[in-house]
């Protein structure tokens, strides 16, 4: 029992809102824009979803490991930053890690040919897509995330190919609106691992892994901070101004005071890994708040 108490803390659940945000919107949209739900559907896509995303945590622990990455990192802060520590702390060994990586992975993919099996071929694309940014996001051969392109890539998996996915296994049909709905959220996420990259970034660069808050500068980084939170709101104003979103997405604005304290922590605090948290906390809080404000919107819409 112990053992696997250990392979569910390696898998990182508190982070898996990452993931059941984009899933309820989704299917939030294909009952507003379709009055469509399957509780079995639904169950299933939530299911792979987190498989697939508690793979790609666990083989990021693995491959940071490989890179000693993770033995290099000193100045992180749990359990925003630094990976699990499993392996570090000797309590899992990275043999263990990676298997647990493949068994989630391979269990969320034979999910994901389920559905498509059942559903349509999309399924299968976003699930290739996102099989494909799990494994590759820090393997050596590609390591995305070292290429500057890491937090575009989650924003895409965890905001708009969850969004549309999980729309497309309740209706069969591709639309727009799930797309344009998730840009908040996929910025949002984007955001929570820009920020935590602050903390990791001198490990980070000391291995190559060269994300944008490396390639920025932590000074000129915490102003592309700025513009990401900026962009959350504006996405969905211009979603409302152009009809692409109904007026009652506007509550997700009351997440406002929240962002606007992160920025703050952010701006004074970008060099100290400690007093830099409650911009982690805030940033994670964020994503959540206005992501359930995005989803109730679509059901009040579609009940008012």
């Amino acid at each position: 029992m112990n053992k696997v108490k250990l392979y569910l803390m390696e898998l990182r659940a508190p982070f898996f809102t990452a993931t059941i945000v984009p899933i309820l919107l989704g299917t939030a949209i294909a009952y507003n824009l379709n009055s469509a739900f399957n509780w079995s559907y639904f169950l299933l896509t939530l299911l792979g979803g987190l498989l697939l995303h508690g793979g790609s945590n666990v083989i990021n622990d693995y491959f940071d490991h490989k890179s000693n990455n993770d033995e290099l990192n000193k100045e992180f802060v749990r359990p925003f930053t630094g990976g699990s520590r499993m392996i570090q702390e000797k309590l899992l060994t990275p043999k263990e890690v990676l298997v647990e990586a493949i068994v989630c992975l391979v269990l969320g993919s034979a999910i994901g040919i389920y559905l498509t099996i059942k559903i349509g071929w999309v399924i299968l694309a976003i699930g290739i897509f996102g099989v494909f940014s799990a494994v590759f996001y820090v393997d050596p051969k590609v390591k995305l995330v070292s290429r500057g392109i890491g937090e575009l890539f989650i924003g895409l998996n965890f905001g708009i190919a969850m969004t549309l996915g999980a729309y497309y296994v309740q209706t069969g049909l591709f639309s727009w609106i799930p797309i344009i709905a998730s840009i908040p959220v996929a910025i949002l996420i984007a955001a929570l691992l820009y920020i935590n990259e602050f903390q990791d970034a001198k490990a980070d660069e000391a291995v190559g892994k060269n994300h944008l808050v490396i390639r920025l500068g932590k000074k000129r980084a915490v102003t592309g901070y700025v513009l990401l939170m900026i962009a959350t709101y504006l996405a969905v104003v211009i979603g409302v101004v152009t009809d692409s979103l109904p007026p009652i997405t506007l509550i997700a604005l009351l997440t406002m005071p929240i962002a606007f304290k992160a920025i703050k922590v952010a701006q004074e605090n970008y060099e100290d890994s400690a007093k830099l948290v409650p911009a982690n906390v805030s940033t994670i809080l964020n994503h959540l708040l206005t992501g359930l404000l995005l989803i109730v919107s679509f059901f009040v819409d579609k009940w008012i």
